[in-house]
C-alpha cells in the first residue's frame, strides 16, 4: 500500500455504494488538480476476543484488504487512476480520517456508509470529518 505524500485528494473507503460513488468523484478532482488519487480504509481490532480464534490486534482482520481492493476494482475497473494510492489505517474511521485530513488537500466522502438508517442525513463519520477535517471535505451524494 502506498503511504502518504502530502497534498493529495483523499477518499474514505467503506467498501459501501456510497465510498464508491467518492472514488470517482475524488478521482475527476484529483486530476484536476494534478495531485495524487489515494483510498483510505480504517480498519479496528476485534474487541472481543475469542478463544477459538486466533487473532493478531495489529494486523488487518482476514478480507480487509480484499474489500478494499474489490471497492476500487468496482469503482474503476481495471483502469486505476493515474497517481492512484491505496491504504489501510489501524483505528476508528471518523479519528483516523481527520488525522490523515491535515495534510490533505482535500477529503472526500459518501454521504454515508454500511451503518445507520438510510436517508437519515450524514452518517457519523461523515458528520464527525466536515466538523474537524484539516482540509476542505466534500460529501458525495448519490
Amino acid at each position: 500500500m502506498v503511504t502518504g505524500t502530502g497534498r493529495e485528494v483523499l477518499v474514505g473507503v467503506d467498501g459501501s455504494d456510497a465510498s464508491r460513488e467518492a472514488l470517482r468523484a475524488g478521482a475527476r478532482i484529483a486530476r484536476g488538480l494534478g495531485v495524487p488519487l489515494v483510498a483510505v480504509m480504517c480498519w479496528e481490532g476485534p474487541r472481543i476476543y475469542e478463544g477459538w480464534q486466533a487473532v493478531d490486534p495489529g494486523r488487518p482482520p482476514a478480507g480487509t484488504e480484499e474489500r478494499l481492493r474489490s471497492a476500487v476494482a468496482d469503482a474503476f475497473g481495471a483502469e486505476l487512476p493515474e497517481r492512484f494510492g491505496a491504504r489501510l489505517v489501524h483505528g476508528r474511521p471518523a479519528a483516523r480520517l481527520v488525522e490523515e485530513s491535515r495534510d490533505a488537500a482535500l477529503l472526500v466522502l459518501g454521504r454515508r456508509g454500511h451503518g445507520g438508517m438510510p436517508g437519515a442525513g450524514l452518517g457519523s463519520v461523515s458528520r464527525a470529518c466536515v466538523a474537524h477535517a484539516g482540509c476542505p471535505v466534500l460529501v458525495v451524494t448519490h
